[in-house]
């Protein structure tokens, strides 16, 4: 059995979980989250409290019993804090800019990357264009984001210079030694 999967997720005032037709919604004080349900796992829901059971014994059942209780528990802090991911990007001349609902990338390329936000996504931009915040309800939304911006030019390991998570570490490779 999955220990995660087997805990209850506890329900906090002002926020409403609704099963139906194979799909779960969460609505809270930020917004509204909608999902369809994993399969081979049964959620019950109650007032206070969601319960999500296995449907047989065989291993893929209880891989899916943990994902289903995760997933919810996530779509319920998501409608009640919300999730946010700082990045910084290292390097001379690199920064990003905050122009309506897009983020411009200056990267070292002979041309700006823009970036345009979903729905359900903001950003801020800190001091200098050297370090910026994705928000948002949906923690694989924000997750993906985060991935894909620090796709277009990730941390080399000589010099360190891309954009990265803030809680990243770069190791950096000795460079080439001289020859005497």
């Amino acid at each position: 059995m999955s220990r995660i999967g087997k805990k209850p997720l506890t329900i906090p005032k002002g926020v409403t979980v609704t099963l139906k037709d194979g799909s779960i919604s969460v609505k809270g004080p930020l917004g509204t989250l909608e999902r369809k349900a994993p399969p081979h796992a049964e959620i019950e829901v109650d007032k206070t409290e969601v319960r999500v059971q296995r449907v047989g014994r065989a291993r893929k059942y209880g891989a899916f019993h943990g994902l289903a209780r995760a997933l919810i528990a996530n779509m319920v802090k998501g409608v009640t804090e919300g999730f946010k991911r700082e990045m910084s990007i290292v390097g001379v001349g690199y920064k990003v800019a905050l122009e309506g609902k897009k983020l411009v990338f200056n990267l070292g390329y002979s041309h700006r990357v823009e970036f345009p936000l979903q729905k359900g996504l903001d950003a801020e931009v800190g001091d200098r264009g050297v370090n910026f915040t994705i928000k948002g309800l949906d923690r694989d939304l924000v997750g993906q984001t985060c991935a894909t911006i620090r796709g277009f030019r990730p941390p080399e390991p000589y010099k360190g210079k891309g954009i990265r998570y803030s809680d990243e570490v770069v190791r950096l490779k000795a460079g080439k030694a001289a020859v005497k």
